[in-house]
């Protein structure tokens, strides 16, 4: 069995595309400029008002997986990747609304 078809599985393209902007946005967190508590980091995320634009650059790496999972034919990956991805336009949707 080769790498593509043991990993081109539904589950791993929602698992990949719901953690990836979890580290990105760590990521983005330890790359900050102030050094602060992370807590105190999402306070002042909070009161500027961008939550919604914190997130969409957090999901922005999944279309890099979307891809990478595409360029390799994993399709049922690459399906989980776009699942998710939408699942976290319809939260950034939500939040504007309200």
């Amino acid at each position: 069995m080769i790498f593509s078809e043991k990993y081109d599985k539904v589950a791993t393209g929602l698992l990949s595309g719901l953690f990836l902007p979890f580290i990105t946005g760590f990521a983005i967190y330890l790359f900050s400029a102030a050094p602060q508590s992370l807590i105190l980091y999402f306070d002042r995320i909070a009161d500027s008002d961008i939550i919604t634009h914190s997130i969409t650059l957090c999901v922005f790496p999944n279309i890099i997986i979307f891809l990478i999972f595409n360029s390799y034919d994993m399709l049922s990956a690459a399906r989980g990747v776009l699942t998710i991805t939408i699942i976290w336009a319809l939260l950034v949707f939500g939040i504007n609304l309200f």
